[in-house]
């Protein structure tokens, strides 16, 4: 996987502005991470970074299970419930934080409403993996 900076747009941006996946590799798609805990109980009402680090560790535990990782993610869609601009930052943070030096492109939207009573943050993540035989 490639991350690409492109010098023509503005800096500002917490991402990359584009991602290549060469072949062989083997794409996961990720269902929407929510902010549930093992009995499916919505952490944090009224939180967004809470519950963004809640979706996190989630979205770690499924790219996990499909044989990925956080550092395989090429493209990332955040969903924050809420029409505050500092809500959406605050979600915002936690997940560009929780990816570390690997920033993938990522589409950040403020929602009106998300699936669970109290969800205000949802992730979804496309990651491209090599398998090790190949």
């Amino acid at each position: 996987m490639t991350l690409v900076r492109v010098s023509e747009l503005s800096d500002v941006a917490e991402y990359a502005y584009a991602a290549t996946v060469a072949p062989p590799a083997r794409l996961v798609f990720a269902a929407g991470a929510c902010p549930l805990d093992a009995a499916g109980r919505t952490v944090a009402p009224g939180d967004p970074a809470a519950q963004a680090r809640q979706v996190m560790a989630n979205l770690e535990v499924a790219l996990a299970a499909a044989g990925a990782r956080l550092a395989d993610v090429v493209k990332t869609t955040v969903y924050v419930a809420s029409s505050r601009q500092a809500d959406l930052v605050a979600a915002w943070e936690v997940v560009r934080d929780a990816f570390g030096d690997h920033e993938p492109p990522s589409t950040l939207l403020g929602v009106t409403v998300l699936g669970y009573d109290d969800q205000l943050v949802e992730v979804e993540a496309v990651a491209a993996v090599r398998d090790p035989a190949r």
